[in-house]
């Protein structure tokens, strides 16, 4: 039976000795853990169980890792958390781009990968959200109780680390913070590759502003880092 309480895991990895012990130590934590070693059957076996989260290793035969974040992004915003090889900085950014919530670079430590499944799954859930309210910026709504946004009469879908650096910033108008602020108040990192917060507010700004080349709300602080601008 799935425990309801942490969730249903789907492990993506052609490596069988990694999704072995990747599954073991999520098991472990209490996640009911599917593991499957290429593209096609991870698709399939999502639309089926439809899991709480993905555990994606980026080289994989077939459909690669990107490929198939893409398309779990256009069937819903299930969290993803994206394996990389060390040293593929590029790759990694292309992966958070596509839409991964984040990313363990391989060689990794199990425990650390089941602690970061542990923290996405939290926010996806909204648990470092407030439990009620709406945050009203012009025609930008965002309500932390249903974690939903929308943008005038449109709903805009966001990834969890997008509703949560988002919802962050609007609860700290104009405050300026630096990158390795927010990695540690949204992502709860005490360090980490800065440019993951750069791809997120670059998606952010594609989803919520008018033109992204010039935003409005979500302005750079140069020297800085970022700080929310009120339209009204």
């Amino acid at each position: 039976m799935v425990n309801t309480e942490t969730g249903r895991i789907l492990v993506v990895d052609d490596d069988p000795t990694v999704a072995e012990v990747v599954a073991r130590y999520l098991m472990r934590d209490g996640y009911d853990v599917d593991c499957v070693a290429d593209g096609h059957t991870a698709l399939q076996i999502a639309a089926e169980r439809l899991p709480d989260l993905v555990v994606l290793d980026l080289m994989l035969p077939g459909i690669d890792g990107l490929e198939v974040c893409r398309r779990l992004r256009e069937r819903w915003p299930v969290p993803i958390v994206m394996l990389t090889a060390l040293g593929e900085e590029t790759d990694r950014l292309v992966g958070l781009e596509t839409g991964a919530d984040d990313y363990v670079t391989k060689p990794f430590s199990p425990r650390e990968l089941a602690l970061r499944v542990r923290s996405v799954l939290r926010r996806a859930r909204g648990a470092l959200t407030p439990t009620g309210g709406t945050a009203t910026d012009g025609d930008l709504v965002v309500d932390t109780a249903a974690h939903e946004v929308r943008l005038g009469d449109q709903e805009i879908s966001l990834t969890a680390r997008e509703f949560d650096l988002l919802a962050f910033l609007m609860r700290h108008p104009r405050q300026a913070f630096t990158r390795a602020d927010l990695l540690e108040k949204v992502w709860g990192w005490e360090f980490g590759d800065s440019s993951t917060v750069t791809v997120h507010v670059r998606r952010l700004r594609e989803k919520i502003e008018e033109d992204p080349t010039v935003p409005q709300r979500i302005l750079t602080v140069w020297g800085v880092g970022y700080r929310y601008e009120p339209v009204t």
